[in-house]
């Protein structure tokens, strides 16, 4: 189900509580809800479409990609980015990392490992600063 975009900056700077098997709808509801906003949207977090769990889904490459619980667990060559955000209006600066290593659980809930570089990181860690309330 598409659902409409968080935009109460005080629900999204809460931290998201960890994401469990039960969360699976919501993973859905949030691929779902990107892929109905892919023309200015690269990625998602859970607590954007209002589910404060610790979940994302982003473009990595021409496909979507949905992780559970990620943590970011290395990283490597600072740089500063501007980034805009559906939840927000306009665009602010921010510091990212061009490598990263990500643990997660996918959706059958096995732990995973998984580093990216470029674009997909730079994607991957402002939708983990949503997961920890870090509003960009």
């Amino acid at each position: 189900m598409i659902r409409d975009i968080m935009r109460d900056a005080a629900f999204l700077s809460r931290r998201a509580e960890p994401a469990g098997p039960a969360d699976l709808p919501a993973a859905e509801d949030l691929l779902e809800t990107l892929e109905a906003h892919r023309d200015g949207c690269v990625g998602m977090a859970a607590n954007m479409i209002g589910v404060n769990k610790r979940l994302i889904a982003f473009d990595s490459e021409g496909t979507y990609m949905v992780m559970f619980n990620p943590e970011i667990v290395k990283k490597s060559e600072p740089y500063e980015a501007v980034e805009g955000c559906l939840s927000l209006s306009g665009a602010r600066r921010t510091r990212r990392w061009r490598s990263i290593k990500v643990r997660y659980q996918n959706g059958a809930f096995q732990t995973r490992f998984k580093t990216f570089t470029g674009w997909t990181a730079q994607i991957i860690q402002h939708e983990i600063d949503h997961c920890d309330g870090i509003l960009i």
